[in-house]
């Protein structure tokens, strides 16, 4: 910026005087020019006012030689930006005036004033920098933390001081059908009445506390089952105030409650499979007791019930036992190069007497080959036992169940083949969960013996256990190991 001072008719006084006022106003101009300055405006403003009445008053006096080294001093500071106004750079940039002048007072005045104001204005500048740089860094956590919740599958709501939803992430929109774009949606208007009551009851409370609750999300199709745990939070800073916001996080435990159904359902199955061979037990046991027997066919025949309903209790206790060591990964295994045909030879002639009793045909077509594996032998056993006798219970009077046995390029096969009840597709999906029955009035059971057989399958020999099935014409269970030459060694 340069100053132009014209030439007139005016006096040397006032020419000076409006020579100093401009080089004052253009100072002004450049100094406050930029909103960056703005908060030292006012202050500098009036500084310059009151030194420019000053130095018009005093040029009210004859010209002196000083006042044209004032005059260029100002025009100097007129060039200076606000970072130059310090008193180092100042004694190196302007030229000394002569000391004991009434103008080098005014000036040195001038510069003091401006020198203070734009320190200032560089504090102020350099607070600002850090505030941005702070924002800067907020802003860019507060986006990290968004995308982190938005990510997570847990519903996440917030719910501000005056009722309003503030947040919910992506897995809270879908699960309450908010849309993306609401802003400061009311709480009232979301879906469900259980989780509105739960949050504005939290929000109402002196103090911030924790409440949850057990809510239904969804349609009939698709409902889930969620607990609601809501946190109060105080959003206002004025203390003594008792309305708070409040967060809640919601957990889908429809799995855990329906693996809570099963346990129960298992516990009253197998109670009621326990209580029933106990029973016969202890009958048995008092009638003997008590000498109803009178001959040895009599006491024979109540000994032999005993026995058999022990050995089914057994077989009970055996079968939870396999199961959950197998799922704890605890099961000791003991592998070996067996024929698979001799291992079902032995399971067919232990569940045959139990077909013969219910007049069913148990038919052995096992493969002539030799199907060599490395399995656990009485493992592999008791799973073909356990789809053996499964066939039987579901079959009819009359029916047939038919045991098959192939090698399949590198992997054994065998079949359970029966001409029973049959399956519906849901029970398809179904029959290998654990304590499942399909039809609990035509047989006994606890709903472990598939189960099992899956397990050791899948888990012990790293083959498979599939079903076909269709309804009133049977069922075909077929499970799949390698044999000995697909084996790694």
């Amino acid at each position: 910026m340069s100053l132009i001072i014209p030439k007139s008719a005016m006096s040397p006084s006032c020419a000076a005087g409006a020579a100093i006022g401009a080089s004052i106003a253009l100072f002004a101009a450049s100094l406050l020019g930029s909103s960056i300055h703005s908060v030292a405006a006012i202050p500098i403003s009036l500084a310059l006012a009151a030194t420019g009445g000053v130095l018009l008053w005093r040029f009210g006096s004859p010209t002196h030689g000083s006042q044209k080294k004032v005059i260029d001093n100002l025009q100097l500071l007129c060039q200076l930006d606000h970072h130059d106004l310090t008193e180092d750079r100042l004694n190196e940039q302007l030229p000394r005036l002569q000391e004991n002048s009434p103008w080098s007072e005014a000036f040195i005045c001038v510069r003091d004033c401006l020198t203070k104001y734009g320190q200032q204005l560089q504090d102020t500048e350099q607070r600002r920098a850090e505030a941005e740089v702070r924002l800067r860094t907020y802003s860019t956590e507060r986006n990290r933390y968004r995308e982190i919740l938005h990510s997570l599958s847990l519903p996440i709501l917030t719910m501000n001081y005056f009722g309003e939803v503030v947040f919910s992430n992506t897995a809270a929109n879908q699960a309450l059908g908010i849309a993306e774009e609401s802003e400061n949606l009311s709480v009232d208007r979301l879906s469900n009445g259980q989780l509105i009551r739960l949050m504005k009851d939290v929000r109402r409370r002196k103090l911030p506390a924790q409440r949850t609750a057990d809510i239904l999300l969804g349609d009939e199709d698709h409902e889930h089952q969620f607990q609601a745990v809501c946190h109060g939070l105080r959003t206002t800073p004025e203390e003594g105030d008792d309305e708070h916001g409040a967060t809640v996080f919601l957990e889908d435990i429809s799995e855990l409650k329906e693996i809570q159904k099963r346990n129960a359902q298992f516990v009253s199955a197998v109670s009621h499979e326990m209580k029933t061979p106990l029973t016969s037990i202890k009958a048995y046991v008092e009638l003997l007791s008590d000498g109803d027997a009178e001959d040895q066919k009599t006491r024979d025949e109540f000994l032999d019930v005993i026995d058999s309903q022990a050995d089914r209790l057994e077989r009970l206790i055996h079968n939870l036992l396999n199961l959950a060591r197998i799922e704890a990964g605890v099961v000791d295994v003991n592998k070996e190069h067996l024929s698979m045909n001799e291992v079902l030879e032995e399971a067919f002639s232990v569940v045959q007497p139990s077909a013969e009793q219910k007049k069913i045909k148990l038919l052995n077509d096992l493969s002539p080959m030799y199907i060599g594996v490395l399995a656990d032998r009485d493992m592999l056993q008791q799973s073909a036992i356990n789809l053996l006798s499964n066939a039987v219970k579901y079959t009819p009077e009359g029916g047939a169940v038919t045991l098959t046995s192939r090698l399949d390029d590198k992997t054994a096969v065998f079949e359970v083949q029966d001409t029973g009840v049959g399956l519906g597709e849901d029970d398809c999906k179904m029959i290998f969960e654990k304590f499942y029955r399909v039809n609990k009035n035509m047989a006994s059971g606890t709903g472990l013996g598939l189960p099992l057989a899956k397990h050791i399958a899948e888990d012990v020999h790293g083959g498979t256990l599939l079903v076909t099935s269709e309804l009133d014409k049977g069922s075909t269970f077929t499970i799949r190991i390698p044999s000995v030459g697909a084996q790694k060694k």
